[in-house]
């Protein structure tokens, strides 16, 4: 079985990132699943918190998590043109500290995707992971990208993504990537 988690980049309880995710784990191909890990108790990065306790049990957990999947799907939002910096804050403290990078990130494979209300979808956002991820030496799926862009009106009353449509595709990206990560 081939495990992908998936990671959205918002705390919100309403995140229509999350509401993607959640979908994406209905649409996965046999042989697949999909986890969705939040990012709640994930404090702000400092390197004199670091030294002084180590790393923090809330991004140990989401480690852990992320070495044992297969592959990782972001769930972008875009914020002010750019990658939010509670989803970059949670990724900075992966890497840390430098000597654990190739069990968490090194060649783990990775997409992006991300919804917005906006129109222009997420491409900045995905856009500015590149750097990040290639830094990181993580393996990006460049095959695929899913911007969905006025998500809200193809959510229903409780969040569920039911364009059919917009389902499709995600469907076709989530079997990408896991042909993809399966090799």
């Amino acid at each position: 079985m081939i495990t992908i988690l998936g990671i959205p980049g918002s705390l919100r309880r309403g995140s229509t990132n999350r509401a993607l995710l959640e979908s994406a784990g209905e649409l996965m191909p046999e042989g697949a699943r999909l986890e969705v890990a939040g990012l709640d108790g994930i404090p702000l990065y400092d390197g004199d918190l670091e030294a002084a306790e180590g790393i923090p049990p809330a991004v140990a957990a989401l480690k852990d998590r992320i070495a044992a999947a297969d592959g990782v799907v972001i769930a972008t939002p875009e914020y002010n043109g750019s990658m939010p910096g509670v989803l970059k804050n949670a990724v900075d403290w992966c890497s840390r500290p430098p000597e654990d990078q190739a069990r968490v990130l090194r060649d783990r494979p990775v997409a992006m995707l991300g919804a917005t209300p906006g129109r222009l979808g997420t491409i900045l956002a995905q856009d500015a992971w590149l750097g990040v991820v290639r830094t990181l030496r993580m393996r990006p799926w460049y095959q695929g990208r899913l911007m969905v862009s006025g998500v809200h009106e193809l959510l229903d009353d409780q969040g569920r993504l039911t364009d059919a449509r917009t389902r499709e595709q995600l469907r076709e990206f989530m079997a990408g990537f896991v042909a993809f990560v399966r090799g």
